[in-house]
């Protein structure tokens, strides 16, 4: 076994440990930030070097493989989960939530090839970095609202009362929820704008309709129905945390499902 792919498993050890540090938290009501961000912190460390060694070896970016692709989603996901953790003290609890969300994609990536892809000639240039940064930002917001969301419903159901009785209430959980939905949709925004002029360079249009293109419009709207709903109606906190869910599947399905059934050139991983 290689060294990145060595520091790869370590990082994800790491990881699976601050998340089920998060979960027993929660369950037994113990106040355990510090160990969960610790844990996340290293744990990031250790993955970005394989990232790195792996970059340099095949002389491109983690954009290519499913394997490359799941690998720099978890550690852009949790950098973005890590920093708000830090900042604000009412996501803290939510990694209870977020960490089986990522549990799912590090076992997804551990059944995936790690052998090296093909680089297109269409991926070189800077407005893939770009597009591909405000996709990973715009994903992580909403993973963010995700876990908060997941605290909203989780009270309402009666989970882990005592811990999350020290939180801020159900509404103003939403609020700040509904905050990070709002830097995802600008994210996505630009997203979309840097792929498109992307689609330009690359295949001459900026637009055609392919199924990751369409996909990703689709989760736009969805975004910006959400938006438009909340700002427009009073949803109740446990309304509003379940379309946050279902903004988070429909661009999990994107991001990750589309690859799959895509025959177009723009098909997200090669």
């Amino acid at each position: 076994m290689t060294i990145e792919l060595q520091l790869l498993w370590g990082a994800l050890a790491l990881y699976t440990l601050a998340g089920s540090t998060a979960i027993g938290g929660t369950v037994l009501a113990r106040r355990v930030e510090r160990s969960v961000l610790a844990l996340i912190v290293i744990g990031l460390v250790v993955h970005a070097v394989s990232i790195g060694l792996r970059w340099e070896r095949v002389g491109h970016g983690p954009f290519i493989t499913m394997f490359e692709i799941l690998s720099s989603n978890v550690w852009s996901l949790l950098l973005i989960f890590a920093l708000a953790y830090w900042r604000v003290p009412a996501v803290r609890p939510a990694a209870a939530v977020v960490m089986p969300i990522l549990f799912v994609m590090m076992g997804w990536m551990l059944v995936t090839s790690p052998g090296d892809g093909h680089y297109p000639p269409t991926y070189r240039t800077v407005w893939l970095y770009i597009h591909v940064f405000f996709g990973k930002v715009f994903l992580g917001a909403v993973l963010v609202a995700v876990g908060i969301a997941g605290l909203i419903l989780l009270r309402r159901a009666g989970f882990g009362v005592q811990r999350l009785a020290r939180l801020p209430d159900s509404a103003r959980l939403e609020n700040l929820a509904f905050r990070f939905m709002i830097l995802g949709f600008v994210f996505e925004t630009l997203m979309l704008i840097a792929g498109a002029v992307w689609a330009q360079d690359a295949w001459g249009r900026y637009w055609a309709w392919d199924p990751l293109e369409t996909w990703a419009f689709l989760t736009w709207l969805t975004l910006a129905f959400f938006v438009h709903a909340r700002a427009t109606f009073r949803l109740q906190p446990h309304h509003s945390a379940l379309f946050i869910m279902g903004v988070f599947v429909l661009a999990f399905l994107t991001f990750f499902g589309v690859p799959f059934v895509s025959t177009a050139p723009h098909k997200g991983a090669v």
